[in-house]
């Protein structure tokens, strides 16, 4: 897995007063639907578009799930130094978008990430107060099943996110918090408690 950092210069894009969130979860985990529900009730959030090469499924809305980009179109951007930090994931690439989060941070609300586990790495090293949360099934043989129920995958495919699901799994102690997605209300309640205490912390505090 290939990943590109945040520099010393993007240390300087997050303001003191508001809080930045990095959620990751194995594919399968049900991360997009707590975030889903957490984000239409909470109207202080900001969502920051991640750019990925993996075709849209389904439903998907171009500029409001991803930013789907050609693999040459993705490279060209990654070569201009668009990117504030990117991964190669399950043979796609992914990214945050400079201009994106920038955008979302000028609105004055607390701000969303998804990204993978070496994302966050990246992204806690340059901001060390960003509040990092795992999403992960109850079990592996849980996540296995949610995955072929999606049938939004292939067989090849759904292997390597599996495989990729067990070393994601391994690390979940590196995060602040660790959501059990097994009620699926009870998961988003505890999305919500982790966004209230991040809000309550003294050094957000006027």
């Amino acid at each position: 897995m290939k990943h590109k950092e945040p520099g010393k210069d993007e240390r300087r894009l997050v303001p003191p007063e508001t809080s930045l969130f990095v959620v990751s979860a194995p594919s399968g985990a049900g991360k997009r639907t707590i975030l889903d529900t957490v984000f239409e009730r909470d109207d202080g959030l900001a969502y920051a578009v991640s750019a990925t090469t993996r075709p849209p499924r389904t439903g998907e809305v171009d500029g409001q799930n991803y930013f789907f980009l050609s693999e040459e179109a993705f490279r060209c951007r990654v070569k201009a130094g668009d990117f504030l930090e990117w991964a190669a994931v399950h043979g796609n690439l992914y990214g945050t978008l400079r201009e994106e989060l920038s955008k979302r941070l000028a609105s004055g609300k607390d701000v969303v990430l998804e990204l993978d586990v070496q994302g966050m790495r990246s992204v806690k090293a340059a901001w060390p107060d960003t509040v990092s949360v795992f999403v992960m099934a109850p079990s592996f043989e849980e996540l296995e099943r949610r995955l072929e129920r999606r049938g939004a995958n292939d067989p090849a495919d759904t292997a390597v996110r599996l495989a990729n699901a067990r070393t994601e799994m391994d690390v979940r102690h590196e995060f602040d918090y660790i959501i059990v997605n097994d009620d699926l209300a009870e998961a988003v309640s505890d999305m919500e408690a982790i966004v209230r205490a991040a809000r309550c912390r003294a050094a957000k505090q006027p």
